[in-house]
């Protein structure tokens, strides 16, 4: 049989370039420790992409068993290597990540990882993606010449060793955390292909800071004069080309690029006698149908999946997770030839909250294909979030020369199945075959467990669907309104005018409650921070906070007590974080309402102030809702719902809600810091900062309230 190349650049890959020498590091602690070692020798420069970062991880714990033993913070390294090193610079750049998935992450890493280090240490959140995606590549280049990329962040959480032991304390020397056990895998590579990723990276930070005033822009790619390579890291191939596949969405003036995506289906299309997979997510629809096809050829080959058990959190357990059931139901019914396998890593005493975190995005075909990097097998990795992978593909001649792809593959079942790699391959060839060597390798202790058991039934809500939890390309924020709270038809005008005027009926009335009945009483400032103090306490603070202001909000609560009682209660700083967030969902949420319950010919509107306030926005759009929401000519909940009702275009209600309300609840915090900094210590220099800052706070209220005002007294705004 001949041999067809899968790597081809243009179509499944980037670029195809040499490397001097690869390795596959499993787990965390393989990982932190070479990268430890490749940031004491960097001179030049250090590039690090990551989807979460944190500036205490250590990344060489493995003395923590010894109290006298120090491990340096990963800010500390950064900055002592800089410190020694003058002419090294360092780039760090992380996601600029999403408020619904603050918690875990750290706060104030803008301050600790750019503000507080060396100015040759440069820390930037990339915010240049559409709505809905992310910066998902983890990569680390060193000099141009050393470099990593895979499924790990040096983020909390991540380090661990092959053992998975539960109570390992170096887990929470890492990062002060610990948590759950964590399976990764990074692949390194010198050379050339490393030269290449210097490159990647430094467009990747260009277009992160393209839109700064005045940006940094790192050095130009200098391939080094002599590749390092960590001492204790064997290589597991040698001079062999490297591609590299991405992931990029389309965006301003970036075009789509969809490497990942070709080159999973090319390679599974390639494949003849196995592929094994390791991979957090299964729910891409074009990678599930590729694999379908492969079992059911006569000829085709085994497949191989390992997934987690489950994944974090209750919303992807009940979104990525149960849509995978479909796709396993399809694979399982299209397995004709009985050679599917899918499981799960299992370590006896582990229980649901704690088994074991498999994190790795592993491909490896036939023993002379092998795929590490970041993307996932679902639906975003293939088109919306950015991503990185590397591969390497030997010719059946040199798999037999060089056999660390199959060693790599024997290596990770080894791990699972609590054996020696040894072992692995003598019962693979005993067996003849991939999947009856695991079948007949796994115990009750330690080892894979197939995944079919624990799997519920499949659910058919909202919650599975892939345009909204799993989109494959950037999604439009009218679109999905429009998903979530489809355009009233013709059969259902009068139950949506029903429900408009039911809405409009709730709202005054609760208004009138809070203002005319003992319900006021909660309103005072008292009793509004005791309630966020009780809610400051619970597990998932900062979420439950943000749900509760969007309660309050719909239950016509005033926005602006809920915006003070936030900032005293959490401070100024995660205050207005906090206020923010929640003010600009309850817009969302509020507008969301206005487009269910249908067009304003369904609403009881026929005059008076909520009409003219429907009109003007409706013809004005974004300026007319910056002015409305400066300028208090209605309740908050009220001009949500209208706005919904009006059909102004999201994104410039969302714009005009910021730029109306952002500068205020930020001018509030400004006052309340110094409020309470001159009642702790009222000495001349905080008496001071208060009137100044009052002063400022008057003037700047003043000045917006007066610019909106004269543009509401002018008439018809311009048009858009």
């Amino acid at each position: 049989m001949g041999f067809d190349r899968i790597l081809q650049p243009g179509r499944n890959c980037w670029r195809l370039e040499k490397a001097d020498q690869v390795a596959f590091l499993i787990d965390g602690q393989a990982y932190f420790s070479a990268l430890n070692d490749g940031l004491v020798q960097a001179r030049r420069t250090m590039f690090m992409l990551t989807w979460d970062i944190y500036s205490s991880l250590c990344l060489s714990p493995e003395d923590a068993e010894r109290p006298e033993a120090a491990c340096p913070p990963l800010r500390d390294l950064l900055n002592e290597q800089a410190a020694r090193h003058p002419d090294l610079q360092i780039f760090l750049m992380n996601w600029d990540f999403s408020l619904l998935l603050g918690r875990g992450r750290e706060w104030l890493i803008r301050y600790k990882l750019g503000w507080s280090t060396h100015e040759r240490v440069h820390f930037r959140l990339d915010d240049q993606f559409p709505l809905g995606a992310s910066h998902h590549e983890k990569i680390a280049v060193i000099d141009d010449g050393l470099a990593f990329v895979g499924g790990l962040d040096p983020a909390r959480g991540r380090w661990d060793t092959p053992a998975h032991r539960v109570d390992d304390p170096r887990r929470i020397a890492a990062d002060g955390l610990g948590g759950r056990p964590h399976h990764d895998v990074q692949m390194m590579v010198g050379g050339p292909a490393a030269t290449a990723l210097g490159e990647l990276v430094r467009e990747r930070w260009n277009r992160a800071v393209q839109n700064e005033p005045t940006p940094r822009e790192p050095p130009p790619v200098r391939a080094p004069p002599a590749i390092f390579w960590p001492g204790h890291v064997k290589p597991d191939l040698m001079d062999v080309q490297v591609a590299i596949a991405r992931t990029r969405p389309a965006y301003k003036d970036q075009i789509e690029v969809r490497e990942v995506e070709q080159l999973y289906l090319d390679s599974i299309a390639a494949a003849r006698a196995s592929i094994y997979l390791e991979n957090q997510y299964l729910t891409s629809d074009k990678v599930a149908c590729a694999l379908a096809e492969r079992l059911q050829a006569a000829d085709g080959p085994e497949v191989i999946i390992l997934l987690p058990r489950q994944t974090d959190g209750w919303l992807s357990q009940n979104s990525m997770d149960r849509m995978r059931i479909r796709i396993l139901q399809n694979l399982r019914q299209a397995d004709h030839h009985g050679r599917l396998g899918v499981y799960y890593a299992d370590i006896p005493g582990l229980d649901e909250t704690q088994s074991i975190r498999l994190h790795s995005k592993v491909m490896v075909i036939d023993d002379r294909f092998v795929r590490v990097g970041s993307s996932n097998l679902n639906n975003r990795s293939m088109g919306l979030d950015t991503e990185c992978d590397l591969a390497v593909e030997l010719t059946p001649e040199e798999a037999l020369a060089q056999p660390g792809i199959r060693a790599f593959r024997n290596r990770l079942l080894a791990e699972h199945l609590d054996t020696t790699p040894e072992r692995v391959a003598a019962t693979i060839e005993a067996q003849g075959s991939l999947l009856r060597g695991i079948e007949s390798l796994r115990t009750d202790g330690r080892s894979l467990r197939p995944l079919e058991p624990e799997l519920p039934p499949y659910d058919e809500s909202w919650l599975t669907r892939q345009e909204i939890c799993d989109p494959e390309r950037p999604i439009d924020s009218e679109s999905l309104l429009k998903e979530l709270f489809p355009t009233p038809g013709q059969t259902h005008s009068k139950s949506r005018w029903i429900a408009g005027a039911g809405a409009v009926v709730v709202l005054l009335g609760l208004t009138a409650a809070w203002r005319f009945t003992p319900l006021g009483e909660w309103l005072e400032p008292q009793q509004l921070r005791t309630t966020l103090e009780s809610v400051r306490q619970l597990p998932f603070a900062p979420a439950l906070l943000v749900g509760f202001f969007v309660l309050a909000s719909l239950l016509m609560v005033p926005v602006t007590a809920l915006i003070v009682a936030t900032i005293l209660v959490f401070g100024s700083v995660a205050g207005f974080a906090y206020a923010l967030a929640g003010t600009l969902l309850s817009a969302l949420v509020g507008y969301g309402l206005g487009v269910w319950t249908g067009g304003r010919t369904h609403w009881p509107m026929t005059g008076g102030r909520t009409e003219a306030i429907a009109d003007r926005i409706a013809r004005n759009g974004l300026l007319a809702v910056a002015t409305v929401r400066i300028v208090p000519v209605a309740p908050f909940a009220v001009i949500n719902l209208v706005a919904g009702s009006s059909r102004i275009r999201l994104r410039d209600y969302m714009l005009g809600t910021l730029i109306g309300m952002g500068p205020g609840i930020a001018a509030l915090a400004f006052f309340t810091d110094r409020l309470w900094a001159s009642l702790r210590d009222p000495d001349a220099g905080t008496v001071a900062t208060l009137v100044v800052s009052t002063l400022v706070v008057v003037g700047l209220l003043f000045g917006l309230n007066r610019w909106a005002r004269g543009a509401q007294n002018g008439g018809d705004l311009a048009d858009r």
